[in-house]
């Protein structure tokens, strides 16, 4: 497994749920720590005296901004050994309120976003022959889930650029790493109206993303018991595949209108 100590690991999306628990488990192997997010008080959240934490406010959407705040960073801390794509979004975009901006919204963070922060680091790593890019997915990549047409576009976007990459960046002193968690609870996933029993407390979950990205897994899916589920889907004919989303989609909504009576 990877020692972290004195390493710089940026991470994005780093002022709450996933990307500020990383960034805390990190801290606390001895890395140093360079985080982005486009909330700014959500950063406060750092200067509390938590070592080797160093901020800088960008949106991952707008490029220019974000190679700047990289290049800020990096002149404090040095080069990035290790990149987290971690900010993202989550938002229905059911058919029967389709909306074209709603779609892009998802689809810019979510993917275009991966794509803006490795290339803020790619250049550097690539001449020192050494690094680590490591892209959050998830479970919805492997199938378009109902009501999550945009989310599951972006997520599949994700894993196919993955497997792009870590092949050509092999020879490179590169490693890829793709991790598909399942339902995870931050404030990202409140508004989906998920039940809170389908979905993980982001302490484990973000324990078991950092244990992938210490041991540099090229593809790591949790928990195992949506994972199966989610492959299934994907692995079915198409009728029988529809046929079974069709009733989770159903069961989902009967928990959600159980929820709504209490």
């Amino acid at each position: 497994m990877t020692d972290y100590r004195g390493r710089v690991i940026l991470i994005t999306g780093a002022a709450s749920g996933i990307g500020q628990e990383l960034a805390r488990l990190f801290s606390a192997e001895g890395a140093v720590i360079a985080a982005i997010d486009r909330d700014e008080a959500g950063l406060y959240s750092y200067d509390t005296g938590t070592p080797e934490i160093y901020t800088a406010v960008a949106d991952v959407t707008d490029v220019v901004a974000l190679r700047a705040a990289v290049s800020h960073l990096e002149g404090i801390t040095g080069p990035i050994d290790t990149a987290i794509a971690s900010a993202g979004i989550g938002r229905g975009t059911p058919a029967m309120a389709w909306k074209a901006e709603e779609v892009n919204a998802v689809l810019q963070v979510n993917l275009l976003g991966v794509v803006n922060t490795i290339d803020a680091v790619l250049a550097g790593m690539r001449q020192r022959r050494s690094g680590h890019l490591v892209v959050l997915s998830s479970l919805a990549s492997y199938r378009g889930l109902p009501h999550m047409a945009a989310y599951s576009a972006s997520k599949a976007g994700c894993n196919a650029l993955c497997d792009s990459l870590r092949v050509e960046l092999a020879d490179e002193g590169i490693a890829v790493s793709c991790i598909c968690p399942g339902w995870i609870h931050t404030p990202m996933t409140a508004g989906l109206g998920i039940p809170a029993g389908m979905m993980m407390a982001v302490e484990p979950a973000s324990a078991r993303i950092f244990a992938a990205i210490r041991e540099r897994r090229r593809f790591s899916a949790f928990p195992w018991s949506t994972a199966w589920l989610v492959w299934l889907l994907r692995s079915l004919p198409r009728p029988l595949g529809d046929w079974m989303a069709g009733r989770m989609l159903r069961r989902v909504r009967k928990l959600q209108a159980r929820r709504a009576e209490t």
